[in-house]
Order: structure tokens, then C-alpha cells, then sequence
């Protein structure tokens, strides 16, 4: 890269708010008041991200008359509830090649349950009247390279065997420049309805409102600071009080789990976006994107891209940095470096927008386990459900993940929970430092897959035996 290149690229980076450009709305609500004194109720729910927010609002809409509170630490959506893409995908697995290779025996339904997941989402959004930017764009996955095109070739034929193709699309290079014109781009899929776009602030908000109308008591700034058996139910100490419950569900995620022997199973993985000023209508018409769909392409280390409904720019991924420890502090929120990374590979994709510049970039910790898709347990002798290791992709299996967290409360035997995806966990991450070089392995050599035409060497390919497949 040509050091003028680089300087004009990084100073788009000079007016960027470091702030997620979500969360950066007037229109915030205002905190409710933190817990003081003691409560009780039925059902307590640990955590006011999405998985929390379904949780509360499904257990309202299945027993009106069921006492919930719902607590968390700082306020509702701040985490990774507010900070991501905003693609709000089908997929329970994170995509389907990742569930097709885990659990070829139910992938079917899991495709369906994911599907209705979906529908479910966009039916709560309506009744509730949440206005978060729905969009059901789909997503188009795409090649940047040549051996990645004839990847997506035979994985789409490879769909189509598993009759798992409907909806889809596979574009060549003329037709998916003509859904976005980037000379980057060779080949593509299109799942033209399995992937909604919304501004994710907002459906943390609105879920919050929606709750609150159901009678769901919602304290903030509150967290959870140790969970104990209390007679036939469970108490949980909060700074300034306490709350008996007769049932709990956890949907901290990324945070340590109150139940410890889960954390485990979970690392925190940084991710970081950045998004552009709006662009005008000659920048928009330069590269199309008439039908806004969601972007992501098929690298190892791989970007993910979208339109917001000002027709901004959020352009996020390709660094993934794991702090030693496994620590979930805010210093590593912001990461200058990997900022001017970005906007490098922006205006790479994206040469007919040089002089647009960003207007906010930001990073946060995702919960990563070794399958890349959630996994759901109880503890307390089934008085307590949790469910975590989304991987980035729970903007919509959150919902999904609320469902099964109840099933198991209620011990239900359901189609959810007779899941293999949902009976057995995911292996444990080994302690340090042995996590820290695993995962610096993993990275290194995921990198030079992407330099050496996507060949994957000895540790990837032990990775892959094992079943931890570690990819994008």
C-alpha cells in the first residue's frame, strides 16, 4: 500500500466519534432506576441485551399472570446488543455450512426452526410497533477471489443436493456488480429472505418498551452479583439489594456467567466497525445497492458490510483480537490500528468513494465458543437456564435461544429442546496460557489460508477433525 494512499484513507478516520453510531441517538431512552431493597417474583432474568429482552417479553406473552423482573448491569442494549451489525440472520448455526457440517441429522430443522425464528421476529416488531429499520434485504456472501468464487460454486450446487437451496441465488461477476458495483467482487449467493437488516439500538429499546407494556418490572444500572439456592427457588444479590425468584435465566453471554462452571465454555473475541458519513445520491448511485442487502465476503478473515437507512456505510470484521485472560474490559473497546486497517480495505472495495469519510468507529467483545453457535444448559437442579456463545450472530437466534431457556424452566420436551444442538455443549476452551496460543495459532494460520489461495494447514485441519472448525 502507497503511503499517500494510506495517509488519504486514514484521514477519513479524523472526525470519527468513538462511539457506536447506534447507541449515538438522541432518541436513548432514559435508564430506569436501579434495584434498592429486596424483590420476589417468578421469573428473574440476568442481563438486558437481546437474549435477556426475549426472554422477559416470550415468558410475559406465554403466562400473562407470571411476576418478571428483568436486571441489568448498565442499560439496556449498551454490550453487543448495541454495538453490532445489525443483521438479524435465520441461521441458529452461524450459517448454514457451519450447521450442515455439526448436525447433518436435524440441519433441516434447524433450517425450518431458524426460518420461523425469523418470521417471529418481524411478526413481534409490528405488534409491538418497534421502529428499529426493518429491512428483509437477505444477505449476498462474496468472492474476492478467484478460488473463493469457485467455492461459492460448488457450495451452492452442494445446497442444491441437500435441498437446501431455496431462495437462493448464485450470481457471477456481472450480476453481483449489479446488485453492488465493487471491482473486488467475482461471485456471490444471495439468500434473498433469510436475513433482516435493522438498526439494532432500537430493537433493544423498543423490546424494552415492549416488555415494560407487559407488566415486566426492568431495573438498570443493577447488576447481578452472585446467585445462591434459596429454598425451593434462587437469590440473587444486587448492590443495594435483593431478589428471590423462584426461577432464573441468564442472558449475560460475553460476562461471566453466574453459573461458574459455564465460563468455560465462552471467550471474549473483539470485533470493530466503522460507519461513513451518509452518502449522497451520486456516491449511492456509484455503486448501486438498489436492493440494500446486507454484504459479507468469504475470507477467513472477512468483512461485513450494509447500508443503514441514511445510507451510511457500516463496514466491520477482519480483525478479531482476543485479550490474554480472556478479560472483558472497555480499554479494548477501541483499537486505533485496526480502524486504519478498515478504512484501507473500504476504499480498496470501494475506490469511487475516496473523500468519504467516517463518522464513528467503535469495537466490543462477542461471546465465542469453539462451535460458533449457541449453546443452552440449566443448573440448580433446573431452576436456572442460560444460554450463550452466540458468536456474533445473535441478533435473531437470541429469540430462538429465549424459547429454549423457557422450555427448559418449564421442563418442556419440545421440538427445540429435543435438538442435538441443544442436548449436548460445545468443548471447553483450555486454561491460560495454553487458550492464548491455541487462539494466536488459530488466527495466524487463518491468515495465511486467505494469502495461499484458502489452502488450510496442519492445525486448521486438526481444528477441523476435532470439530472446532475454526473459519469465518
Amino acid at each position: 500500500m502507497a503511503p499517500s494512499a494510506m495517509t488519504r484513507w486514514t484521514a477519513a478516520l479524523s472526525d470519527a466519534q468513538p462511539v457506536s453510531f447506534w447507541l449515538d441517538d438522541p432518541g436513548r431512552p432514559r435508564a430506569e432506576p436501579a434495584l434498592t431493597g429486596t424483590e420476589q417474583c417468578d421469573l428473574l432474568v440476568v442481563g438486558g441485551g437481546y437474549s435477556g429482552l426475549w426472554t422477559a417479553l416470550i415468558a410475559k406473552e406465554r403466562d400473562p399472570a407470571r411476576e418478571v423482573v428483568l436486571v441489568e448491569g448498565r442499560e439496556v442494549g449498551w454490550a453487543a446488543s448495541g454495538r453490532n451489525g445489525g443483521f438479524c440472520a435465520a441461521s441458529l448455526t452461524h450459517g448454514l455450512d457451519n450447521g450442515l457440517s455439526r448436525w447433518p441429522d436435524e440441519i433441516g430443522t434447524l433450517e425450518k426452526l431458524g426460518a420461523r425464528n425469523l418470521d417471529a421476529i418481524e411478526e413481534a416488531v409490528a405488534r409491538y410497533s418497534i421502529d428499529c429499520d426493518f429491512e428483509r434485504t437477505g444477505e449476498i456472501d462474496v468472492a474476492t477471489e478467484p478460488y473463493q468464487a469457485e467455492e461459492l460454486t460448488a457450495w451452492h450446487g452442494e445446497m442444491r443436493r441437500q435441498g437446501l437451496a431455496s431462495g437462493t441465488e448464485l450470481l457471477d461477476t456481472d450480476a453481483v456488480r449489479a446488485q453492488v458495483d465493487s471491482p473486488a467482487f467475482l461471485a456471490g449467493i444471495w439468500d434473498r429472505d433469510g436475513v433482516a437488516m435493522l438498526h439494532p439500538a432500537k430493537l433493544a429499546w423498543g423490546l424494552k418498551r415492549a416488555c415494560r407494556s407487559l407488566g415486566v418490572r426492568i431495573y438498570e444500572h443493577t447488576p447481578a452479583l452472585s446467585l445462591t439456592q434459596r429454598g425451593a427457588g434462587m437469590g440473587v444479590r444486587t448492590p443495594y439489594g435483593r431478589i428471590f425468584a423462584r426461577q432464573v435465566a441468564l442472558g449475560t453471554n460475553v460476562f461471566p456467567s453466574l453459573v461458574k462452571r459455564v465460563r468455560s465454555y465462552t471467550v471474549p473475541v473483539y470485533d470493530y466497525a466503522l460507519m461513513t458519513e451518509p452518502l449522497t445520491d451520486e456516491q449511492l448511485a456509484s455503486i448501486g445497492w438498489k436492493n440494500r442487502q446486507g454484504l459479507g465476503d468469504g475470507a477467513n478473515q472477512f468483512h461485513y458490510f450494509r447500508l443503514s437507512a441514511d445510507n451510511r456505510i457500516l463496514w466491520g470484521g477482519y480483525d478479531a483480537i482476543y485479550p490474554y485472560g480472556g478479560r472483558v474490559r472497555a480499554e479494548y473497546d477501541h483499537r486505533p490500528e485496526t480502524y486504519a486497517k478498515l478504512a484501507g480495505h473500504f476504499f480498496r472495495y470501494f475506490p469511487q468513494l475516496e473523500g468519504v469519510r467516517f463518522s464513528h468507529a467503535w469495537g466490543g467483545a462477542i461471546d465465542t465458543c469453539t462451535r460458533f453457535s449457541a449453546f443452552f444448559g440449566t443448573a440448580h437442579g433446573g431452576r436456572v437456564a442460560y444460554a450463550a456463545g452466540y458468536t456474533g450472530l445473535g441478533v435473531g437466534a437470541t429469540r430462538f435461544g429465549a424459547d429454549v431457556m423457557l422450555d427448559l424452566l418449564a421442563g418442556d420436551r419440545t421440538e427445540r429442546t429435543d435438538l442435538e444442538m441443544v442436548r449436548k455443549k460445545p468443548l471447553p476452551f483450555p486454561p491460560e496460557p495454553f487458550a492464548w496460543a491455541g487462539i494466536s495459532l488459530t488466527k495466524w494460520s487463518l491468515a495465511r489460508a486467505d494469502e495461499q489461495d484458502g489452502r488450510r494447514n496442519i492445525w486448521l485441519r486438526t481444528m477441523d477433525r476435532l470439530g472446532l472448525g475454526f473459519d469465518s
